[in-house]
C-alpha cells in the first residue's frame, strides 16, 4: 500500500515538473514571439515610400536627433534663398519674402520693414536688377539651446551693365517648432540680424 502510494506521488512529481517546463518552454516562446513580432513593426514602420514621378522609392525613418544638423543647415540656407533671391518684380519678391518670413520671427519681419522704408525694393525694380545669394556654409552650436547659428553667403546684385559680388554674414538663433508646409524644417530663425554686408568686386558685362 504504502509503495503504491510512493509510486502515484513520484509519478505526480515527475509530471508536475513536466507541467511546469511545459509552461516555461511556453512561456519562453511566446516572449520570443512577441519581440520578433515588435521588431517587425518597428522595421516596418522605419520604411518610408516616396512617391516621384510615379516611382515608388523606399527610404528609411531616423530619429530626429540625428537629424538636426543637416536639417539646421538647410532651414538656414533656405530662409537666407527666399530672403535674398529677388527679380525686378513685386510678386516675385513679395511671394519669395513671405516663404521667407514663415521660417523666421518678427526679427526678419523687421528687417524686411527697413528694407521696403528705405527704398530698397522699388530701386531693385526700377533698376531691372536681379539679386542671387549662394550660402557657403553655415556654422551651428548644438551644445546649447536655441542652437546659435552663423551663416557666410556670397550676395550677387546683376545690373544692365555690371554685376557687383558682395559678401553677407549672418547669426541668430534656432529653436523647434511644429513641422508644416510652410516650415518643413521644424525651425524657426530668432534674433537674425546682419554682421556684415560689404561689396567684394564689381565686373563690369
Amino acid at each position: 500500500m504504502f509503495k503504491q502510494l510512493q509510486n502515484i506521488d513520484t509519478a505526480f512529481k515527475y509530471v508536475r515538473g513536466f507541467t511546469i517546463m511545459v509552461i516555461a518552454a511556453c512561456l519562453l516562446l511566446c516572449s520570443f514571439v512577441c519581440y520578433k513580432s515588435y521588431r517587425a513593426v518597428q522595421e516596418a514602420q522605419a520604411r518610408i515610400y516616396i512617391l516621384a514621378n510615379g516611382k515608388a522609392i523606399e527610404a528609411f525613418a531616423s530619429d530626429r536627433k540625428e537629424n538636426i544638423p543637416v536639417e539646421a543647415r538647410d532651414h538656414v540656407k533656405m530662409f537666407h534663398q527666399y530672403f535674398f533671391t529677388l527679380d525686378p518684380d513685386d510678386k516675385v519678391i513679395q511671394a519669395n519674402v513671405t516663404k521667407a518670413l514663415y521660417l523666421a520671427d518678427a526679427s526678419a519681419k523687421h528687417e524686411y520693414d527697413n528694407l521696403k522704408e528705405s527704398g530698397y525694393y522699388a530701386s531693385l525694380i526700377a533698376g531691372n536688377i536681379s539679386q542671387e545669394i549662394t550660402v557657403d556654409s553655415t556654422a551651428i552650436n548644438l551644445e546649447q539651446y536655441p542652437f546659435y547659428f552663423r551663416c557666410y553667403a556670397t550676395q550677387k546684385m546683376i545690373r544692365t551693365t555690371s554685376i557687383v559680388t558682395r559678401s553677407l554674414i549672418t547669426e541668430g538663433y534656432l529653436r523647434n517648432v511644429s513641422r508644416s508646409d510652410n516650415n518643413p524644417h521644424g525651425f524657426l530663425i530668432e534674433r537674425w540680424a546682419t554682421i556684415d554686408n560689404k561689396d567684394l568686386k564689381t565686373q563690369n558685362r
